[in-house]
């Protein structure tokens, strides 16, 4: 879906763009995990009647508010009880996986659901050091190794036919065969990911929902850099947001209430599943605690819909996204997708604004 223009009071076209959603499949004190894989699914079902653009799923290990573990079984999912938007990882963390066995899992996703698939690539492992070696310790390599770039390389020499005759992998072929892999993203929290993007002309995301790097410098960068490909002709560039909305600012403040504990938490390195709001307002919060959850609202946008548009179409025009993907890390599921409607309707997407 592109972005849309209408006039704006000042005359001059406002820009719509286009949005999509990144779902974490939070994991609560009242949703167990697998009923929060459940609910993925509903919200899936849910946002492709809205006109979202694409629905992608995370890749996190051992952590107790998040139960997207193995986002290629899910798109494989998400992809079945849906009809229109793209399906795709945000993402798949390359360091965890073989490249030839990611390669196979999302050509047999694109065989079964053609030209609906996107491939997302992370650096990172998303998880924390243990867990990360106990991904990868029976993968030949030392699990403090940034190998990013070789694994990247060997997937595309896979794809492309590109190893040397004399190579053992020159007879290794991706199955299913005839089967193209899907695009490409890279995702990234700083400039490294946007330059790589920009060089081998892949689509872009900033995960601006947790970075603290400011988005505009990789945003821009990638589009000043980009290099057509087979790929892809023109740039595309993602910007990533963690964004609550509800009926009024009160409510919208008060289901963030979830978050802020959390994160004043996780900086304790305490990890458990997203307290209630009840919860938090009870919470003796200590100054400095205060002080995180405040560093953190900065990059939450939270409000009416009208205020978070207002706070995404600011973003969008110092970025120069093409699509903003929103998170919604909420205790409340039907709060959850009320969320995601309520955007729906003030970007006026697809048949949102009819209801």
């Amino acid at each position: 879906m592109e972005a849309v223009g209408e006039a704006a009071p000042n005359g001059y076209l406002c820009v719509m763009p286009a949005l999509s959603i990144l779902d974490l499949s939070p994991v609560t004190t009242a949703t167990p995990p697998a009923a929060a894989l459940n609910n993925t699914l509903d919200l899936a079902r849910f946002a492709d009647t809205l006109g979202y653009t694409r629905y992608w799923l995370a890749e996190h290990h051992n952590l107790p508010t998040i139960a997207s573990s193995a986002p290629d079984i899910m798109i494989g999912q998400v992809a079945a009880v849906t009809k229109n938007m793209r399906i795709g990882s945000g993402g798949v963390m390359l360091p965890n996986h073989a490249p030839l066995m990611v390669m196979e899992r999302f050509k047999v996703l694109e065989a079964l659901f053609p030209g609906r698939i996107d491939l997302g690539l992370g650096r990172a492992p998303g998880t924390d050091q243990i867990t990360s070696l106990a991904l990868r310790r029976r993968q030949d390599t030392a699990n403090e190794q940034d190998d990013f770039l070789d694994r990247f390389q060997e997937m595309i020499l896979f794809e492309n036919n590109g190893f040397p005759p004399n190579h053992p992998f020159s007879k290794v072929s991706a199955m299913p065969t005839g089967v193209p892999l899907p695009p490409i993203w890279l995702l990234g929290s700083s400039d490294y990911s946007a330059q790589l993007a920009a060089q081998v002309g892949a689509g872009f995301s900033f995960a601006y929902h947790f970075s603290d790097f400011p988005p505009e410098i990789p945003m821009l960068a990638y589009r000043d850099q980009f290099k057509p490909s087979a790929w892809r002709q023109t740039p595309h560039a993602i910007l990533g947001v963690a964004a609550i909305a509800a009926d009024t600012e009160a409510e919208a403040d008060r289901m963030a209430t979830s978050a802020d504990l959390h994160f004043a938490r996780r900086a304790l390195g305490q990890y458990g599943p997203l307290a209630s709001p009840d919860e938090a307002g009870a919470y003796p919060y200590t100054p400095i605690d205060r002080q995180r959850i405040a560093h953190n609202r900065k990059r939450l946008i939270v409000g009416t819909p009208a205020q978070v548009q207002a706070r995404i179409t600011e973003l969008t025009e110092v970025t120069k996204a093409d699509e903003v993907m929103i998170t919604t890390m909420v205790f409340d599921h039907a709060a959850r997708k009320h969320s995601y409607e309520l955007l729906a309707r003030a970007f006026r997407l697809g048949n949102a604004s009819a209801r």
